[in-house]
């Protein structure tokens, strides 16, 4: 899209950092996993090179030259992430002085196409709101008792736009489309809400969306989520963005046909990544609950996945806080090759309960490596952890089916690895 390099650039940043921090933490501390000094030493250069080739945060400043496994947590830790959230991003009400009062009408779409705020409200039928604005225009909807129902177009679908604000006020708004979706041209329209330009929806209402053959809301640039309490059945992905789907706040309830949060960019490796730091997400998925291609990283918010296939899964995962518990029937944490060949699971702090389905099953999976660090983990599972690379228990408290383990012995090639795929730790007899 037109911002496309400027906008990602702060995302970007934090996926580089993030990298090179995993890979250094990967190759420090003692693990019972067995890693030849050749990769070993493949990962430290490679961690080096993503330091040197990323932008540093301004507050990442050291008084000293540590080294390459110092310097890269370093720059993790300190990357700034406020500023993915703008201030306009998290305010709950709009501006209504200048706003645009619009009663809908069924059966008469409605095409807002200049910047302003606008404030809508009727229940009707067969009405898509349609955003075509200047490219460096913002617009807030302002959903003020607002019901729509259509049969085969979106509700709302931004054509064109710099930003698009989706904004509720203390009211009960809904949502639907109960049919197939028509393209629009070359554009394939799947999706209850359907941007071309960044999105944020915030509020402090309520917005129920239900989508019968599609997904529930799609982007094709950033979507942002920072207030508001919505309810979305859709029987594809309930939340769907190209580049980046960013959490701040709000509560999320999600039945979904298959994922419910997926953020993918066959463009940019970069891009498709989950960032998530506050709020509270209620998931069913029948596929993955929260798939980013590149990178999910939860610093905050309560997410309980009650049901799915994977429950977090991406190229690369990062936890550092929150409040987790999820089952799932395959993998519960899965770190898996997409878009770089560096992957690895890593969990700094927060609260992790992770229980999973019988059979070929891992609770953490990772096609690299796995690094736990702090925080809480409690792990009901055949096996525990799978890693292809190390595995290393450096912090933390981590229970195994009822058992307090100290360190981590892997199953090689799934579940069913006995013992050793619990996850090992003293007193159970390795």
């Amino acid at each position: 899209m037109k911002n496309n390099k400027l906008k990602s650039e702060k995302l970007k940043s934090i996926s580089a950092v993030t990298l090179a921090a995993l890979l250094a933490l990967s190759v420090a501390g003692c693990s019972k996993a067995e890693v030849s000094s050749e990769v070993a030493v493949t990962a430290t250069q490679t961690a080096s090179q993503a330091v040197a080739s990323s932008a540093p945060s301004a507050n990442s400043a050291t008084s000293s030259t540590p080294s390459t496994s110092e310097a890269s947590a370093a720059e993790a830790s300190t990357t700034d992430t406020t500023e993915l959230f703008s201030d306009r991003d998290l305010e709950q009400s709009a501006d209504l002085t200048a706003a645009t009062q619009m009663k809908l009408v069924s059966n008469q779409d409605v095409t807002l196409s200049t910047e302003g705020v606008y404030v809508l409200s009727g229940e009707v039928e067969n009405v898509t709101v349609v955003v075509e604005a200047a490219d460096d225009a913002k617009v807030q909807i302002v959903l003020d008792g607002v019901s729509i129902t259509n049969n085969d177009s979106p509700a709302i679908y931004v054509k064109a736009a710099d930003k698009v604000f989706v904004t509720s006020t203390g009211s009960e708004n809904y949502m639907e489309v109960s049919g197939s979706y028509v393209a629009d041209g070359e554009t394939n329209l799947d999706a209850v809400i359907f941007s071309r330009a960044d999105m944020t929806l915030n509020g402090t209402g309520t917005l129920d969306i239900v989508s019968t053959q599609g997904n529930g809301i799609s982007s094709k640039d950033d979507l942002k989520i920072t207030g508001g309490v919505y309810t979305i059945q859709s029987a594809a992905d309930a939340i769907e963005a190209n580049d980046a789907i960013l959490i701040n706040d709000g509560t999320i309830t999600i039945d979904s046909g298959k994922d419910a949060l997926q953020s993918e960019n066959e463009e940019d490796a970069t891009l498709g990544n989950i960032y998530i730091e506050g709020g509270t997400l209620n998931i069913s998925a029948v596929d993955d609950a929260i798939r980013g291609n590149n990178l999910v990283q939860i610093d905050g918010g309560t997410i309980n996945i009650e049901t799915s296939e994977e429950g977090i899964e991406a190229n690369n995962i990062k936890i550092n806080e929150g409040q987790i518990k999820l089952y799932a029937k395959n993998d519960g944490i899965n770190a898996s090759q997409k878009v770089s060949s560096n992957v690895s699971i890593e969990v700094n702090g927060g609260t992790i309960d992770v229980s999973m389905g019988s059979g070929d099953t891992d609770a953490f999976d990772s096609n690299g490596d796995i690094s736990i660090n702090g925080g809480t983990i409690n792990v009901e599972a055949t096996s525990a952890f799978d890693a292809d690379g190390t595995a290393q228990l450096n912090g933390g408290t981590v229970t195994v089916n009822g058992e307090k383990i100290t360190e981590i012995t892997q199953s090689r090639g799934g579940g069913g690895g006995g013992r050793g795929g619990m996850g090992g730790g003293g007193g159970m007899g390795h």
